[in-house]
């Protein structure tokens, strides 16, 4: 027994020893590639401010961003592949990497409405993937460091170790915690950020006064949360909407993106500035800090992003997704009571939580964008959020594995709509949940029921058969035991 106990030590130990050489290797690698892309970002932003006619040249970045890759058989590949290699274990292509690199710098050198945390996570799972499998780690071992990538490279960015972490631990799979991603994930996000902080990256941190906690004002907290969760699946749904309307208007890959470009130039024309173009942490910052904001800000952000994403420009929707919820906060808050500055951060922390589907993710962003300063405030919204926003996601193969609302479970893709049924007409809602499911590769219930049964079924089967022959064989050597004693008839 000790030499069995010494033996599970030796190789536990070995085990965590492995994913701190991992770890740390990937986060050297993505705090240094997360910092040049970081500057990279910054240095062709500086460029389109100083020199507007940038924007002109949106619709040859496109077809540029388009060639690339269809030349580089990448068309489709983007955080939904990286999500589907983190829960199944798959292996990326390496040409994902300077494929989504210079297609986000492209977008943004030229004004497109985007993000950068969608390059980050792919940039960083892909990173990832490579490193495990110089290593040679197994199916399952590939996930976690997939994983591990995607929260370095996220930190890279963001300067949010932490958030990072529980991000890619918990919205792969909404009701199912990846646990094992949390140690080598924490490690290698913090290295990843000591050396990005060290190459110029300003971390994502605001100033904010927060009131005292009250019952008044967590009553008008929730409120503004919920009318987050609205928009975040607005902003979703616009989303959806549009690539549907390119895919049915403008069919040609090359067409539709000078398409989208042109609408995004004449937009920019109408409203007659530029803050909707590329990422708008200026406005963020504006509106979380000064409270000061368009009232109409997060509409335009929406139309802006999904033209530009929808299209065939790169980058991520995230922060967008910041921009809406800030602005967007920071015109209702004051409505609802609330401070400017302090609805700006409640709304950007919801809206993150509601269009992620994540609760536990945002309240770290809280804390470390904001101080940690009013955490039930942020708590509360977050909650909120992740429940009004229903099941719309800004990933389409993130899977939703319990409801959010009761104890029933799903396991359905994002977007689509499961049936909450109550007692009575279940067998109707179930059919009406496996027609929904129909359309993702995840099993319905219904068939998964099915097999349980019939699973159940066959054990009792064999269980019985077994009970019946050891029976018989007890029987039959009673009979011979019985046959041994009995006195023979011809000894007479």
């Amino acid at each position: 027994m000790q030499k069995e106990t010494g033996i599970f030590i030796r190789n536990y130990m070995l085990y965590i020893l492995r994913w701190i050489v991992l770890a740390l290797v990937i986060g050297v690698i993505c705090g240094i590639l997360g910092a040049l892309f970081y500057n990279g970002v910054a240095l062709v932003t500086w460029l389109r401010e100083e020199n507007e006619w940038l924007l002109y040249l949106m619709p040859a970045a496109g077809l540029l961003i388009v060639f690339m890759y269809v030349k580089l058989d990448l068309v489709g590949a983007g955080t939904d592949t990286i999500i589907d290699a983190a829960r199944d274990g798959s292996q990326l292509r390496f040409r994902l990497i300077p494929a989504i690199f210079f297609g986000t710098l492209l977008t943004h050198l030229t004004g497109g409405s985007s993000g950068r945390e969608g390059a980050a996570l792919q940039l960083g799972g892909d990173i990832g993937s490579h490193v495990g499998r110089m290593f040679r780690l197994d199916e399952d071992d590939m996930k976690i460091v997939t994983m591990t990538g995607m929260a370095a490279f996220f930190s890279a960015l963001f300067g949010t170790p932490l958030t990072a972490t529980v991000f890619v631990s918990f919205f792969v799979a909404v009701g199912h915690v990846y646990s094992a991603a949390m140690f080598p994930g924490l490690i290698s996000s913090v290295a990843a950020y000591a050396i990005s902080r060290e190459l110029g990256m300003q971390p994502f941190r605001f100033a904010v006064v927060m009131p005292e906690f009250q019952v008044l004002m967590a009553l008008k907290v929730l409120l503004l949360a919920a009318l987050c969760g609205l928009v975040s699946s607005l902003f979703i749904e616009t989303l959806h909407l549009t690539k549907r309307m390119y895919k049915r208007f403008v069919r040609n890959p090359y067409v539709r993106v000078i398409v989208g470009a042109c609408l995004v130039i004449l937009l920019t024309k109408l409203v007659g500035t530029y803050d909707y173009n590329g990422a708008g942490t200026n406005v963020i910052k504006a509106a979380i800090e000064d409270g000061t904001t368009h009232p109409l800000a997060f509409l335009f952000k929406i139309i802006f992003t999904a033209l530009t994403l929808e299209c065939g420009f790169k980058g991520g929707e995230i922060v967008p997704t910041f921009f809406i919820g800030a602005t967007f906060g920071c015109v209702m808050g004051p409505l609802l009571g609330i401070p400017a500055t302090f609805g700006a951060a409640i709304g950007l922390t919801a809206t993150f939580a509601g269009a992620t589907n994540s609760i536990i993710a945002p309240i770290c962003l809280a804390v470390e964008a904001f101080g940690g300063g009013g955490i039930l405030y942020f708590a509360i919204a977050c909650a909120v959020a992740f429940t009004t926003s229903a099941y719309d996601g800004l990933y389409a193969s993130q899977i939703i594995v319990f409801s959010k609302v009761s104890a029933h479970r799903l396991d359905m893709k994002a977007g689509h709509i499961p049936y909450e049924h109550p007692r009575r007409g279940i067998r109707k809602a179930m059919q009406k949940t496996a027609e929904a499911a129909a359309h993702t590769d995840v099993e319905d219930p219904r068939s998964r029921m099915k097999k349980e049964l019939r699973r159940e079924k066959l054990e009792r089967i064999m269980e019985f058969g077994r009970k019946r022959d050891a029976e018989k064989a007890r029987r039959q050597a009673g009979q011979e035991e019985a046959e041994r004693h009995q006195p023979d008839k011809h000894s007479c």
